[in-house]
């Protein structure tokens, strides 16, 4: 993309881990406010625009979710470690699996100590345990953040904040186009077809979007999921009624809508059509 023509601007998100070749040079720069509750700081390197974006709200969030997962894990441990007999070697590297499994990331906190005794069948084993807190006081420090890389030179951080909530709904644009709308990918041969593949689903997608504005409005306690689901309820069927002179009447209806999925139509103000009249088909001829 750096030497493509026309030239193209980019601003992706870069792994947490170049943060510590980078980190040193971010210490010295100033944070700059993008928002009330966002600060950023830019970093130019090797033509590039290393930005590194800190949010409130995520960092209340991620040290929230770490001190439960981390504790919990912690009282795991303990409990291995406190027991009056010493468990049998795989019953406690197994149990020890079991918490780590739940733990997660955040397992990497703890250092480990296993001591076994004895040999064979009854060797057993003990648990020591303790803090890593360099790990932990890193994990703090970047918790909330994102390191994110771009080759624009706009040093407003406002702007390159609204340019990653943008890259963010393109992300989540995608992740309903595949869940809500369940449009998978369908493998096609011609080019007609995959314009056509594309067209409904950006319809699709368009729809989706602007469902969601109308319950942002009416019902903002709904998610356009559920509000589908609730809509799916809704069924057409056609009745087909033979005559004694052989003819049939095909009456087309659809279901009534319950108490909750009308209460939804009417917070929306969407009118279900009038039901089509019948129709009766000639006799058949023998």
């Amino acid at each position: 993309m750096r030497g493509s023509t026309p030239p193209v601007s980019y601003l992706v998100g870069t792994p947490k881990g170049k943060l510590s070749t980078l980190e040193q040079s971010l210490l010295k720069r100033d944070w700059q406010q993008a928002r009330p509750s966002v600060r950023v700081k830019l970093l130019p390197h090797d033509n590039e625009t290393y930005v590194l974006a800190e949010s409130q709200d995520r960092v209340m969030k991620e040290r929230s979710m770490r001190r439960r997962r981390l504790r919990k894990y912690l009282d795991a441990l303990q409990a291995i470690a406190q027991r009056k007999r010493p468990m049998q070697r795989d019953a406690l590297h197994q149990a020890i699996g079991a918490a780590k499994k739940e733990a997660g990331r955040d397992a990497r906190f703890a250092i480990l100590e296993v001591t076994h005794r004895g040999s064979g069948r009854r060797q057993t084993a003990t648990l020591s345990y303790r803090l890593d807190r360099a790990k932990l006081r890193e994990a703090w420090r970047r918790e909330g953040c994102y390191l994110l890389r771009t080759n624009m030179t706009d040093t407003d951080p406002a702007k390159l904040w609204a340019f990653y909530l943008q890259l963010t709904e393109v992300e989540q644009a995608f992740k309903e186009l595949k869940s809500d709308l369940a449009i998978r990918p369908i493998h096609h041969q011609l080019d007609h077809r995959i314009e056509a593949h594309i067209f409904i689903a950006f319809l699709a997608y368009a729809l989706q979007v602007t469902l969601k504005a109308r319950l942002k409005h009416s019902a903002s306690g709904l998610t356009p999921r559920a509000a589908l689901e609730k809509f799916a309820t809704l069924q057409m069927l056609d009745v087909h009624l033979p005559t004694t002179d052989g003819r049939e009447i095909l009456m087309s209806r659809y279901t009534q809508p319950e108490k909750d999925l009308q209460l939804l139509l009417d917070q929306l103000k969407l009118t279900l059509p009038d039901q089509p009249p019948p129709k009766i088909t000639a006799p058949t001829r023998a």
